[in-house]
């Protein structure tokens, strides 16, 4: 779309893109579940935490490069976009275009197993950005595992195994809307992986909602299944492929120890963008317990509500490797496709940029919990 203003935040962006999506669409994409105190928390959370700014630091110069390599690779700074499903809903580039912005600003990219582009195509637009493959554990596993190998062959470097989705979030929005994926478009990941359709969780007889009420579901049908755990599903994953084993959705100490324990390569601290549990903890909040429970043994990654520099900055205060960002990557892309996204990662990486130039920390390893105060509630367990 035709750019009318100086857009210079993402909440710009996000009020100069929204507005021109349907309905439908646009509450997917901007609500979560029940009362949505999770994805307010997400960005209210952030408000609690201020920077210790110091000053003579010699900030002349400023690297924003991350600490560490993800994948082998050095990337242009510690962000990545997040995995999010339908992208061509926001444009017809959908996932490829914004892979395709990715690569030219060398930033990583997670796939949503419901991307509408195909997982081969959006590695061809980005072939050193879409590195992750997110992925659900359906009943019919076979399903899942043609989805991984896929996947692996494609020359994508993870799984992220999504753990926080047993079943669907009540998002009042979608359900009020009658939210259905556009005809003309489909989840292309799923062509050649099964004979069966795959199951639309929102739909009001949607197997999910039939096996959440205690009905009994067809061994082969492509529902997420509830029954995932840390015995059997990190193992089977492991027989299946030589992809990296990364686990998205962990918000504790003890899942973070059950994750380590069964031999995951890397945790990713996500509420699924208050999509799932609500009145659960903000990302922000439960980073620090996952951080020390990991005791540095694997990365630990993080999303939710991430919308400024400064909120990098304080996530990689807290022991975030990498920091992840979901919709504002839709708003750049309904905003100005491909372009759009990469006026989004342009934004967030200069505000962070001027973040650790005012903080007086000149590279990203100096960022640590010495930057940071808590002015807000404790997080006290009970």
């Amino acid at each position: 779309m035709p750019i009318t203003q100086k857009i210079l935040s993402l909440s710009d962006l996000e009020a100069a893109a929204m507005p021109y999506a349907e309905k439908a669409p646009r509450d997917y994409w901007e609500t979560g579940s029940n009362d949505l105190l999770t994805l307010a928390e997400n960005q209210n959370a952030f408000n609690y935490l201020k920077i210790r700014a110091r000053a003579m630091r010699g900030v002349g110069t400023i690297d924003i490069s991350p600490k560490v390599e993800l994948f082998g690779r050095k990337f242009r700074a510690p962000i990545g976009v997040a995995p999010s499903a339908y992208h061509q809903m926001a444009d017809d580039s959908g996932e490829c275009g914004t892979a395709a912005a990715c690569q030219a600003r060398n930033w990583p990219m997670g796939l949503s197993s419901f991307s509408n582009k195909p997982l081969e195509e959006v590695r061809e637009a980005g072939p050193d950005a879409a590195l992750f493959f997110q992925l659900y554990v359906f009943k019919n596993k076979k399903t899942s595992e043609n989805l991984v190998k896929k996947a692996e062959k494609a020359g994508f470097k993870a799984i992220a195994l999504t753990v926080d989705t047993p079943y669907l979030g009540n998002r009042y929005a979608d359900v009020r809307n009658n939210f259905k994926l556009p005809s003309h478009l489909s989840a292309r990941n799923f062509e050649g992986t099964t004979d069966q359709p795959i199951d639309n969780a929102a739909e009001a007889d949607s197997w999910a909602r039939k096996i959440f009420n205690g009905e009994e579901c067809p061994p082969d049908a492509n529902v997420v299944d509830p029954d995932i755990n840390w015995a059997e599903t990190i193992p089977w994953l492991r027989s299946i492929t030589n992809m990296q084993i990364w686990v998205k959705g962990v918000v504790t100490a003890e899942d973070t120890h059950a994750a380590i324990e069964a031999g995951v390569d890397g945790i990713w601290v996500s509420n699924h963008g208050g999509r799932q549990l609500d009145s659960g903890l903000a990302t922000i909040d439960a980073l620090p317990e996952v951080v020390e429970a990991a005791a540095g043994r694997v990365p630990i990654h993080i999303d939710g509500g991430i919308r400024r520099g400064g909120d990098v900055f304080k996530c990689l205060a807290l022991g975030a490797d990498f920091v992840w960002l979901g919709r504002p990557a839709i708003w750049g892309l309904k905003y100005d496709g491909q372009a759009g996204v990469e006026l989004m990662e342009q934004i967030i990486e200069d505000d962070l940029k001027l973040t650790m130039a005012l903080a007086g920390t000149k590279t990203v390893a100096e960022i640590n919990r010495s930057c940071l105060v808590r002015i807000g509630p404790a997080i006290v367990k009970l």
